[in-house]
């Protein structure tokens, strides 16, 4: 059991560790000492994160017995930071049935203790009225509870950190409308906790006693409603008060296209924070306190935790976010084999060009590509095509990027995720907007031996039956102008910054 190890590192399995929490954890777990084995369906998504040559990063998926028994072996702590919830319809059986799988294999592993982060739940409401989001976690939690092995369930509310979800949703909402017209929701009291506050509490629930195996609630100091929430943010923004009529009319699906619309978080995620916001969830104690401890100032307050999100932000500090995890309903197939691929039709569109730069000038570019940079083509059809998306449930443009100027794999990218990265060489985007067929975008740098630099571009689409097809067709007159215009611009903007005094040169599509 971990109680008899003291002071010494523990062995520590994450999995999520490509999420926004998981993310954040494992740096965290290593700080303190301890050994980290990552599991992960796809560890090439780790590959560039700063501490992947400090852990031990295995293949495998939590609903999958084989893989998980060798990744438990030797574990004393298994973090169970994963959920189904992008999956789609049937979130929860899969759920149920990954809890099931991992309690089970823990248990056979010998491991000390499972550390499980769930959701807050109200205390007035039978569990199966609750939100399917908030009944999922709950049932988690009770599932890894009655698995054997010593488990702290951590239920926690609004998370409020930079890149998390809610914290997106509450500084989009709060920053573009001055005056709202709000679901009845933003009357609700919650309990918000600072992510700063929700690590702590994770890695120091690694040493509990062998004896604890229960739920703990964890929160900041404050109870706010969501328009209290909203009124600080714009204090410590410096914006203007913001005028805030709410209506019951707004049901939750009322309310998550509401949110898909005015903020990056694509509906199939606002759905279930929207519905989760309906309850009243406060802490009903505070427990965690007597085994993990608190250093002055903690927990944080929603002011600091605000500020600190809020600084990282404009910092560009952002270390995770919530767009790490992937979005119900989008591809996930890798780029096939080609050129000789059996799959079926693959259309394709190349460009090349001679750059008068150097290829660093030129990567600099290509791996600066989205969010406010934008696309280097013809602007208004990059920004039609994401309200498109947006209004049939996609992810649309407004997810931006984690860093202003570096890229890794899994990164998402406005509507697009980083699938393949060779720094100086590749960049490979996968589509994640909605389409019928798979889409990727590769761009290519290299030098010329003269100081100089080629650039090469190469859009892909797998169509999927016959709208597949029509689809492709009915674009490929636009891409001379969208693809065209691209590798144009980029090669441009890399001359200009390596040629000063052709910086200001007017750029057009």
């Amino acid at each position: 059991m971990t109680s008899d190890r003291g002071n010494q590192p523990l062995h520590c399995l994450v999995t999520g560790a490509t999420g926004y929490i998981g993310g954040r954890l494992v740096p965290e777990l290593l700080a303190a000492g301890h050994r980290v084995r990552c599991l992960a369906r796809t560890p090439e998504k780790l590959r560039d994160y700063p501490w992947a040559g400090e852990v031990e990063v295995v293949r495998g998926d939590v609903t999958d017995a084989d893989s998980l028994a060798p990744a438990l072996r030797g574990i004393d702590v298994a973090y169970y930071l994963v959920h189904a919830l992008t999956s789609g319809e049937g979130f929860e059986e899969t759920d149920r049935r990954a809890a099931t799988v991992f309690g089970e294999q823990a248990r056979a592993a010998h491991v000390g203790r499972i550390v499980y982060l769930g959701g807050l739940t109200p205390s007035d409401v039978p569990e199966h009225e609750l939100s399917p989001h908030l009944r999922s976690r709950a049932e988690v939690g009770r599932i890894l509870l009655d698995s054997g092995v010593p488990t702290a369930a951590l239920r926690a509310a609004v998370i409020i950190g930079s890149g998390s979800a809610s914290f997106e949703m509450l500084r989009y909402l709060t920053e573009r409308l001055p005056v709202m017209v709000t679901p009845s929701w933003v009357s609700t009291r919650i309990q918000p906790v600072a992510v700063r506050d929700v690590l702590r509490c994770l890695v120091g629930s690694a040493r509990l006693p062998g004896e604890v195996s229960r739920t703990f609630d964890i929160g900041g100091p404050d109870i706010v409603t969501y328009r209290d929430m909203m009124q600080r943010y714009a204090e410590i923004a410096a914006l203007p008060h913001r005028l805030i009529l709410p209506v019951p009319m707004l049901t939750p699906r009322l309310s998550s296209h509401w949110i898909g619309l005015v903020t990056p978080v694509p509906r199939a995620i606002a759905r279930p924070l929207a519905e989760s916001l309906r309850y009243e969830v406060v802490c009903r104690e505070h427990d965690i306190a007597r085994y993990v401890p608190e250093g002055p100032g903690q927990p944080f307050g929603l002011d600091k935790a605000l500020e600190l999100a809020l600084q990282r932000v404009r910092e560009a500090r952002v270390t995770t976010r919530w767009s790490s995890a992937s979005i119900p309903g989008v591809p996930s197939d890798p780029l096939p084999t080609d050129p000789d691929w059996a799959g079926g039709s693959l259309y394709t569109d190349v460009r090349g060009r001679e750059v008068e730069a150097s290829a660093e000038a030129l990567w600099r570019v290509v791996e600066g590509i989205g969010g406010d940079h934008g696309w280097y083509s013809f602007p208004l059809a990059w920004a039609v095509r994401g309200w498109l998306d947006r209004l049939v449930g996609g992810v649309g443009l407004r997810r931006g990027r984690r860093d202003t100027d570096r890229l890794r794999v899994g990164d998402s990218l406005d509507f697009w995720r980083v699938e393949e990265i060779e720094p100086g060489r590749l960049l490979r985007l996968r589509a994640e907007m909605r389409l019928p067929g798979l889409a990727w975008l590769e761009m290519h740098v290299e030098p010329d031996g003269r100081g100089r630099a080629r650039y090469r571009q190469r859009a892909l689409f797998h169509p999927r039956g016959l709208l597949g097809h029509a689809y492709w067709w009915s674009v490929w007159p636009f891409h001379s102008v969208v693809f065209g215009g691209m590798a144009r611009n980029i090669a441009r903007t890399a001359e200009g910054a390596a040629s000063p005094e052709r910086a200001s040169a007017p750029v057009s599509p």
